[in-house]
């Protein structure tokens, strides 16, 4: 019983990862951007139970995890690297391949703060920042591009999201639901 359960759930995982694999950049790039948005809400909870309790205490937290993962570039410094302007969301403006990158240092920062049981900001700090220098030393490791050095999108999720909306709308409107008959 366990063997067929451990191959069933190796099978949904290689097919959820083929499906993956065959959208489109935007489509991947839509996914990862909202399973980072529940991912950021946890770590938000874990900064806090950590000690981070500001707004102050949680943009230095937060700059901690970039700095640690784009060696040493705060969050001010990508916006320019970038050429994006204040009001835009860094996240917002990364490939499917940054964005997994933050994926996993958000993540694991998220497990780490609570494992660890740490209690104030700036120990908080710390393992972000040690959490995203990790995650910089595996992709040099395995030989792949710095984050800070991956291509900059020309669309911005939001606009993404509009114009799949949009889409949406336009598809609704050529073949309405038959719904009832």
């Amino acid at each position: 019983m366990l063997g067929q359960t451990y191959f069933a759930i190796q099978t949904y995982r290689q097919e959820i990862a083929d499906r993956f694999n065959q959208l489109d950049e935007d489509s991947r790039r839509l996914i990862v951007r909202g399973d980072i948005k529940k991912w950021n809400q946890m770590l938000a909870e874990a900064a806090r139970d950590a000690g981070v309790i500001s707004s102050e205490e949680f943009a230095i937290f937060q700059n901690a995890g970039y700095m640690g993962l784009y060696g040493g570039l705060s969050v001010d410094d990508i916006h320019k690297r970038k050429g994006l302007t204040v009001r835009d969301k860094i996240l917002d403006f990364m490939g499917s391949t940054e964005l997994i990158a933050n994926l996993f240092r958000i993540s694991q920062t998220e497990e780490k703060l609570k494992r660890d049981a740490v209690e104030n900001s700036s120990d908080a700090n710390a393992v972000h920042h040690a959490v995203g220098r990790e995650v910089r030393a595996a992709i040099k490791r395995v030989g792949g591009t710095m984050p800070e050095n991956l291509s900059t999108p020309e669309k911005s999720i939001a606009r993404i999201e509009k114009e799949q909306v949009a889409k949406l709308k336009r598809r609704a409107k050529e073949k309405p639901l038959m719904l009832d008959e």
